[in-house]
């Protein structure tokens, strides 16, 4: 099993999802900054590339994602999170303390694994420098508070990048973290803001066979500890507005029907959103609105980016010409056509 230094405290071991503890340190980082001077300069150093540590990190993103695309994918650069600051060490500080309280509270261990979270850069950058926020800008530049954080289980890395938003340099960008998972329940209730009880301490999608971890806005800032930005090349996804790289479209049918775009949204989404898309689809099949509005509200929910590379990752089978998905494409605004969506049930 291989060992790696993620932090000046801590050394992991990664197998599959599995993480261990122990006291170290890691002096494999590079002082440079080659266009990332706003990472070096809030207290982030680059991982000199060909170390264990990078290896294993590449690694771990990598068998997340399908082997047709991993060729498609560059990593540019791996920072990691020094926590230098007074912040950052406090914060290390708080996640050490609560990891102890929660394997107190069980008599075992802390159920401590890491996970993925994507979203833009400056999202990013915000986290790392302050925390996360009940705030956040949604689709269409809207503003929107939540009350819980959604992030991929190590094996899943892909949903996360999805979730990652292309800068202006054409990068994107992943935080890998170190979580607080303790006991964990089923979250299903959009409404649900808080652990059901005291018995638990985050929320999964399946307790089986998680592929999402919840963890709750009270405990955003203690459970939660990003450990690394992985800055990364992904061509094959779709920009902010939806364009595609030609030839790579990838499809079994030019159509998608609303119940498969919905069944494949719910693996980013989280529970209030789905609620409010499977309310849109009922009121669709109810005549209450037109497909047009079904249309627009599903990107008013999921937000273009999303759909756009949920769609992508739909039609990764077959390889098709650019004009044999456009019918699609059109129905979303993407290009323009008289065609739309297939919206059967």
């Amino acid at each position: 099993m291989n060992q790696i230094v993620v932090e000046d405290q801590f050394s992991v071991t990664i197998d599959n999802d599995k993480i261990s503890d122990a006291m170290s340190g890691s002096n494999e980082v590079d002082s440079g900054s080659n266009g990332f001077e706003f990472f070096v300069e809030n207290g982030l150093a680059k991982i000199h590339e060909s170390t264990l540590e990078d290896s294993i990190i590449r690694t771990s993103l990598f068998s997340g994602i399908d082997q047709r695309l991993v060729k498609k994918t560059k990593i540019v650069a791996i920072h990691k999170n020094l926590n230098s600051s007074w912040s950052g060490k406090a914060r290390a500080q708080s996640f050490r303390v609560f990891s102890k309280a929660v394997a107190d509270k069980y008599g075992a261990d802390a159920n401590v694994k890491y996970a993925w979270y994507g979203a833009s850069r400056d999202e990013i950058c915000e986290i790392v420098m302050h925390g996360f926020s009940w705030y956040r800008k949604a689709a269409g530049n809207r503003d929107c508070y939540r009350h819980c954080i959604s992030l991929s289980a190590a094996k899943f890395s892909f949903d996360s990048v999805l979730s990652s938003e292309v800068d202006e340099t054409g990068l994107r960008h992943l935080l890998l973290c170190r979580v607080i998972l303790g006991k964990q329940e089923v979250v299903t209730d959009s409404n649900q803001f808080h652990p059901s009880s005291p018995e638990f301490d985050s929320g999964v999608d399946d307790l089986s066979a998680p592929r999402k971890y919840i963890v709750w806005s009270s405990y955003m800032n203690s459970h939660i500890l990003p450990c690394y930005i992985i800055s990364f090349e992904a061509p094959y996804l779709r920009d902010s507005k939806g364009l595609l790289q030609a030839n790579t479209i990838k499809a079994g049918s030019p159509w998608m029907r609303f119940p498969t775009l919905i069944s494949m949204l719910s693996r980013f989404l989280g529970p209030s959103e789905m609620v409010s898309l499977n309310k849109q689809c009922t009121d669709f099949r109810e005549k209450k609105i037109t497909r047009p509005q079904l249309i627009q509200r599903v990107k008013e929910i999921a937000g273009n980016q999303l759909l756009a590379a949920v769609v992508n990752l739909h039609t990764n089978k077959v390889i098709y010409s650019f004009c044999t998905f456009f019918p699609l494409l059109c129905s979303f605004g993407f290009a323009q056509s008289p065609i739309n969506l297939y919206a059967s049930y």
